[in-house]
Order: structure tokens, then C-alpha cells, then sequence
């Protein structure tokens, strides 16, 4: 407050204390009015002082309640001192309770400022000539301040009462009082508040009650322990009807109404809390709150828990013990289903383990990412063609889960076999770096966490991952490329949000187009019947070890995870994505998605089609013989023309080829040879797989002692090899080599050590300490490399 302000108020206060009017009676008045406001203003700063002495408790712990998306308790938690007090809401004090509480406990409620002096003085009067306490004067704020701070019933207690009465007049307005009434009204036992009773006795929200029901929990407070509700149900009707027939004689409600409400029946006794989706329920208790709700849509939950219940019982023939679910309406991004075990309540199994958060190994699950990546990095498209043939990267030497290797394959044969080494090289072209950046926009935590320790293996589960992650993550195919979080509770505004832009729509379609092919390996063979099946996508994942089999579908509707396996990580041999868990994913879509005709994902302006080269997926080059048509997006995808077949100049008599350097005048004559890369050459000539080989270099040609020197695949250069002292396993010799070699040398630490042929293994005992390998071919050329090897204790 400026100065100014002060000086007049001062001005004024002083003018009021000092004027005396000239008239007698005048002045008899006014001493009167003055002894009244000083008075006043002596109760109205005491009433400060003491409120700011001692401050209103009005901390209320309430029962952590979990409702469904209709509003509907499910779960319930009991607060630290063992009450069930849950929180009633502003929106659930109907009309019809609103009136009848008021009409019984306080009549002028809306009136009095929280104290209701003619109702003290009536009961004082009573209370004095019958010597007894026959009539109180509670109003509900009083009644609520007895609630926040309960004592015995004194004189002076009760003059503490008012003035708490006051204090909740002074900070809450009338409808917050009632509020806080009906959330501390005591209904015997350990229940307390309206909302808690509703639901012990009568399995239903507040606002839900009928007018008999209203009345019947209304008397209890009063008598708590002599109506105890399920055993005295007769004596409250008694009393429940005693009054409904004074709210009739004082016309509180109709005739119909009171009518209606009177042979109404009782037949309530205390029953249980709800204990449903007990894993979400404890889940989101941590994150804190009075009522968490959530989208949980109870029919479809009920549903799936029946269904993996089921399942997980004939898989226990197996030794597979547990199943997780969740399920993601993909209109709008809620999380509608939330199974975390096959059954919480199962001590043996560790069914309240939740399976749906637990971090796991994700198999090939995050394969469909990275193709789709690569796709907008314009390093691929469904029709290109990668090598699946052994590879080393600094000592890693992916493998494929059938041990084979499959020669030339398209992208979308390699993403429809879950082909590993493929997987692996895609992520090498990207970059493991990009590839968790997009995963940390979809929330992996745990890959976020180990982004450094982590290498090419994740690609194949060598990392760490959730249900909930992974299903989040499928959902982006489902949304055009974009990821926008799952929610698990209902937010208070909820504004419609584009979400984070993961993939492109052209990426995306491709990638959906892949999924949802039925002709895939993995499509279990135990699958009875598809028949109503809705169209899916979907990918399956098992973890190293079998201990974690994934399967994660979707459509325009939904986006469903699927996980199988033991809590224990305990490997099983018949453990697998396709075999296990898919087979309850379908059973899941053919439940909630039954039948559905749901328009299937359309073809985006950006994604085109065109021909390309069979043999190495590229835009035909002039000697391309076979064309097939294949996605791609313009400006983005390569434009690089295929050059698989080229031309050479070769002898007349067709054993030595030449190059621009040493091609004569004449004597030659041209021949179209395809190019094979040297780890193809060498994958043909393993498997005894013939092919039109180009005829050794001219041996006369100076380049040919100048460049293509053998290349040594394993051991790796620079790499550390440990190796036990106990069993010392033996490092592998090979190399890579043009198709005029034959004959390859072999140098430990420049001491010579074998020669064999080009395309053959040789393996060594090193020495401890750096070592140095050479390799040279039958044309002289060499190349060195050096690793380092320790001998430990194992």
C-alpha cells in the first residue's frame, strides 16, 4: 500500500475516534456504533493473528483411487493410516446427494458463515434446562473441522471447532466445505468419506446413488456403529425411512420421489475394492495423485487378461510360464489394454512381476526401424539388393539364426527372414549413432542410457528394451512415421498433437507393406485359422538364448505387443517369436478386431514406384537383361544407374582379360561379364556354386602388381584378441582376393608360415603381445596388418 493511502486511512480511523456529534442521542448512537467496530476490529485482527498462529490443518492423505476410461473405480490403495478415504470430486456431488446431505445435516449451509448462532443458542438453552446434551449445533463446516482435527467433545473443544469453522469459511468456498465433508464423513470401521462407501457397499461411484440410497448412507455417521451397514440393514431401513418421510412432510422432494425411495430395498453389505489391472495400477501409483485416471477400456482389458490367462496354460507344457500385453487405440494414442504377467496373484511364477516394463532383450523387433531409416537416407529400397554372406566387423561376425547364409537378397526378403547379417550391414551404412538418436525420440531409456557402450549388435537384440517402448514404437507405422507418446492417463487438456516426425509417410508405407505379407516364414504354423483375421502388419523377435519372444502388430486401429517368456530369463528351446508369441497376437486382433473391413494403409503422394534392375535393385543400366517394378522416393532414393554387367575385353582365346592400360590394337575381342565382389566370390566358391568367372588379368599388365592386393577379413586389424591359457582356441587366417589369385602366403611376425589356396582357411596359435600378419598373393602384392593378443586365466 503507497504512503498516501496509509495517511488517509489513518486520517479517517483518527476522525472516526475523535468526532462527537452534538445531538444527545446522536452521540448515544454513536458511541455504540464505535464500541461495536472497535470491537469488530479487535476480533477481526485476533482472528488474523490466531490463523496465522495456528494455521487450518487441512492436509487430507486420500486413497490413491484408479479409474477406467468411463470414470469407474478399478483399483484402490489404502492410505498410510489404513483408510479407505477416497477423494469424492466436485463433478461426482449430484444434485440429488447435494440436496439430501444439506436437507438432514444443515439446512442453512448456504447461509451461515460457518457457524450457526441461532442453532447454538437453541442447543445451549436445551443442553441447560435438561442438564444433558440433547440437541447439537454442527453445522457441516464444523462437522468438517471436527473431521480435520478430531478431539473430545468439550465446551472448549467446541469453541476450537468454531473457530476452525471459520477458518474453512475464510479459505474454501461452499462447495469445497461440502466437498471436504463428504470425503471425511466416518461410515465405521476404516471407511470414511462418501465416495468409499459407494463403492464398499453399493459397487458404484457417488454420483451413481438413488435418493434411498443417499439417505441410507446418511444416518450411518450418526450412529456408526450400531448401523453398521450388511448387519443392521433393518434398522436402517427404519431409520432411512423415518426420514425420507420427513423430507416428505417438508416437501423436499416429490411424492414419486419419496414413494420410490421407500420400498426400495437394502440389501447392501461391505464388500471388496476392485483389484484391476493391478500392474498399471501400481505403476502409475508411483507418479503420485488422488485419482489417477486412466484410458483403460475395462471390456477389452477383462478380455485380453482372459486370453493370455488361457494361453499362458497350455504354454506351461512347455516350461513358458508368463505373457505380457499392451494395446494402443492408434485414433487417439491411448493405452486401452494393460496386461503386465498372466496372472498377478500367482505367488509361484512371480506373476506381479510387470512383464510390460521390464527391460528385455528385443530380438529383431527394431529391424522394421532401421530399413525404414534407410529408406530416407536413399541407401535402400525394398527391391535392393544386399550380400548375406559372412562378415567381420573388428572381430563381431554376425550371424543368422539359421547359421546360413542366403547370397544376393532384396531388402524385403531380408526384413520378411529377420535376416541378421543384412540388419547388420544396414546399420553400419547408417550409423549407430542416428539410429539411437530416433530411438531416444521414442523414449528407449535404457538404449538412451548405454548409447556408448553400445555396437552393431543391437540391430539383433543386443540391447535393452520394453513392451511399452517397442509397442510405442510400432505405433509410428501406424501414424504416418510419427510418434506420439501412448497415454496411460487421461490428461486434463488434451490437445490433438502431431507428434515427433520418425520416418517419412513413403518409408512408412513401405515398411507396412513388407510387414503385412502372409507369406513370410515366420507366420506360425499353429495358426488355425485367419479366416476373420483383420489385416495386419507385424514382427516377430526372439532374444539370445530364447529367453524373450516379442510379436508386435498393427492396423489403422490398433497397435498390439505381445511378449512371452519366464520372469526368470530362463532359455527354452521352443521359445520363438513366430511359434509363441504370435499366435496369441492374432487371437488378440480376432477378438477386439474382429471381421473388420478397416481401410488398409494408402500409397503417399511421395512414394512412387519405377523399374529396377533384379539383380542389384538400381535403375537399369544399358545392359541390364531383367527389370521389375519397386518403391522409391523421388530425389531421395539413388539414381545411380546398375552397372552389374560390364563389359571386358578379353584374349581371342578367352584366358586373360585386359584393361585400358594393357589392351592391344587387335587380337581382342569383348564379352559382357557380371561383376561378383570378392566375399561373393568366395561364398560361390564354398558352396561349389558355379558362375561365369572374368579370365585372370593380363599377367604381362604392370597394374596388375601395382593394385588389388589380398584383403585379410579375419583376424581384424587393430583389434585386441584374449585368448585362455588353459584351452587356447586358435585364430583364423583368411582373405579376400581378385578372381587371377590362386595362391595365397602367409607371415606370423615377418616369419613365413603357410601358403595354401586363396579361398581356403588356414588358423594359428599367436604368441602373446602385438603380432603382425601378412598375407601375400601369387602375384606379389601384400598387405599387413597388426593385432594384439593376451593370455588370461579362464
Amino acid at each position: 500500500m503507497k504512503t498516501a493511502h496509509r495517511k488517509t486511512i489513518k486520517q479517517f480511523v483518527n476522525h472516526l475516534l475523535t468526532w462527537r456529534p452534538k445531538h444527545r442521542y446522536a452521540s448515544i448512537g454513536y458511541i455504540w456504533f464505535r464500541k461495536i467496530f472497535v470491537t469488530a476490529c479487535v476480533l477481526t485482527i485476533l482472528f488474523f493473528s490466531l490463523n496465522w498462529v495456528f494455521p487450518l490443518p487441512d492436509k487430507v492423505e486420500y486413497s490413491t483411487i484408479i479409474t477406467d476410461s468411463k470414470g469407474e473405480v478399478v483399483h484402490a490403495f489404502l492410505t498410510h493410516d489404513e483408510k479407505w478415504r477416497m477423494k469424492t470430486e466436485l463433478e461426482e456431488i449430484s444434485p440429488l446427494l447435494r440436496k439430501t446431505i444439506i436437507e438432514k445435516e444443515d439446512k442453512y449451509f448456504y447461509s451461515h458463515p460457518g457457524i450457526n448462532a441461532l442453532a447454538i443458542g437453541r442447543a445451549f438453552v436445551k443442553n441447560i434446562f435438561r442438564w444433558k446434551r440433547t440437541s447439537g449445533a454442527s453445522t457441516i463446516t464444523m462437522q468438517v473441522a471436527r473431521g480435520l482435527e478430531p478431539k473430545s467433545r468439550t465446551y472448549f473443544n467446541k469453541i476450537i471447532e468454531m473457530f476452525r469453522a471459520l477458518q474453512l469459511e475464510w479459505k474454501y468456498n461452499k462447495n469445497e466445505i461440502l466437498q471436504l465433508y463428504l470425503n471425511l464423513v466416518p461410515y465405521g470401521g476404516n471407511i470414511e468419506g462418501v465416495k468409499s462407501a459407494s463403492i464398499l457397499y453399493f459397487k458404484k461411484n457417488p454420483d451413481h446413488l438413488s435418493l434411498a440410497e443417499i439417505t441410507a448412507l446418511s444416518i450411518i455417521p450418526n450412529r456408526p456403529s450400531s448401523l453398521v451397514m450388511g448387519k443392521h440393514n433393518d434398522r436402517i431401513v427404519q431409520e432411512r425411512n423415518r426420514w425420507l418421510q420427513r423430507f416428505a412432510k417438508d416437501k423436499v422432494f416429490t411424492q414419486k420421489e419419496i414413494a420410490d425411495a421407500l420400498s426400495e430395498p437394502l440389501t447392501a453389505t461391505r464388500g471388496t475394492v476392485p483389484r484391476l489391472i493391478p500392474h498399471l495400477a501400481w505403476k502409475l501409483r508411483q507418479q503420485g495423485g488422488d485419482i489417477i485416471k486412466t484410458n483403460i477400456e475395462l471390456n477389452t482389458q477383462l478380455k485380453t487378461e482372459k486370453l493370455v490367462a488361457d494361453y499362458a496354460r497350455i504354454l506351461t507344457l512347455k516350461n513358458i510360464r508368463n505373457a505380457a500385453v499392451i494395446i494402443v487405440d492408434n485414433q487417439t494414442h491411448k493405452v486401452i489394454t494393460y496386461v503386465g504377467s498372466a496372472n498377478f496373484r500367482d505367488t509361484i511364477d512371480a506373476g506381479q512381476v510387470n512383464g510390460a516394463k521390464a527391460i528385455r532383450q528385443p530380438g529383431s523387433t527394431l529391424k522394421p526401424l532401421l530399413y525404414g531409416l534407410c529408406i530416407d537416407q536413399g541407401l535402400m529400397t525394398p527391391k535392393a539388393i544386399i550380400t548375406d554372406v559372412a562378415v567381420n566387423y573388428n572381430g563381431y561376425a554376425p550371424e543368422n539364426y539359421d547359421k546360413q547364409f542366403n547370397g544376393y537378397v532384396t531388402m524385403e526378403y531380408a526384413l520378411e527372414h529377420s535376416l541378421n547379417i543384412p540388419a547388420v550391414k544396414g546399420l553400419q551404412w547408417l550409423g549407430k549413432d542416428p539410429f539411437i538418436d530416433k530411438l531416444a525420440v521414442c523414449h528407449f531409456q535404457q538404449i538412451k542410457k548405454d548409447q556408448r557402450k553400445l555396437g552393431l549388435s543391437m540391430i539383433l537384440g543386443g540391447c535393452g528394451a520394453t513392451l511399452e517402448e517397442l509397442t510405442g514404437l510400432y505405433a509410428v507405422f501406424a501414424n504416418n512415421g510419427r510418434y506420439i507418446p501412448p497415454k496411460y492417463t487421461q490428461e486434463a487438456f488434451e490437445e490433438p498433437g502431431q507428434g515427433e516426425r520418425i520416418l517419412s509417410a513413403a518409408a512408412t508405407f513401405m515398411i507396412n507393406e513388407i510387414l503385412s505379407k502372409v507369406n513370410r516364414p515366420d507366420f506360425p504354423l499353429n495358426w488355425q485359422s485367419t479366416e476373420h483375421m483383420p489385416k495386419i502388419a507385424w514382427k516377430t523377435g526372439t532374444s539370445y538364448g530364447r529367453r524373450d519372444a516379442w510379436s508386435i502388430g498393427y492396423n489403422r486401429k490398433y497397435t498390439v505387443g505381445v511378449w512371452t517368456g519366464n520372469f526368470s530369463a530362463q532359455g527354452i528351446p521352443e521359445l520363438s517369436g513366430a511359434n509363441i508369441a504370435t499366435p496369441l497376437l492374432f487371437k488378440i486382433f480376432n477378438t477386439i478386431d474382429y471381421d473388420s473391413d478397416e481401410q488398409w494403409f494408402t500409397q503417399p503422394k511421395d512414394c512412387d514406384m519405377r523399374m529396377v534392375c533384379s539383380e542389384t535393385g538400381l535403375p537399369p543400366g544399358a545392359n541390364c537383361q531383367h527389370t521389375v517394378s519397386d518403391y522409391f522416393i523421388p530425389l531421395i532414393s539413388t539414381s545411380q544407374l546398375c552397372d552389374n554387367l560390364q563389359e571386358v575385353a578379353i584374349s581371342a582365346d578367352g584366358k586373360s582379360s585386359y584393361c585400358k592400360t594393357c589392351q592391344p590394337a587387335d587380337g581382342y575381342k569383348k564379352k559382357l561379364y557380371r561383376i561378383v565382389s570378392a566375399d561373393m566370390q568366395r561364398y560361390y566358391e564354398e558352396r561349389h556354386i558355379a558362375y561365369e568367372k572374368m579370365p585372370p588379368h593380363n599377367p604381362a599388365c604392370e597394374r596388375v602388381f601395382k593394385e588389388g592386393g589380398p584383403a585379410i577379413t579375419s583376424p581384424r586389424n587393430g583389434s585386441e584378441y584374449f585368448i585362455s591359457k588353459k584351452h587356447p582356441e586358435p585364430l583364423q587366417l583368411s582373405c579376400n582376393v581378385g578372381n587371377d589369385v590362386h595362391k595365397v602366403y602367409w607371415y606370423i611376425n615377418n616369419q613365413f608360415y603357410k601358403a595354401g589356396d586363396a579361398h581356403n582357411r588356414q588358423f594359428f596359435i599367436p604368441e602373446e603381445g602385438p603380432v603382425k600378419i601378412s598375407c601375400t598373393d601369387d602375384k606379389g602384392r601384400n598387405r599387413d596388418i597388426w593385432i594384439r593378443v593376451k593370455y588370461i586365466d579362464l
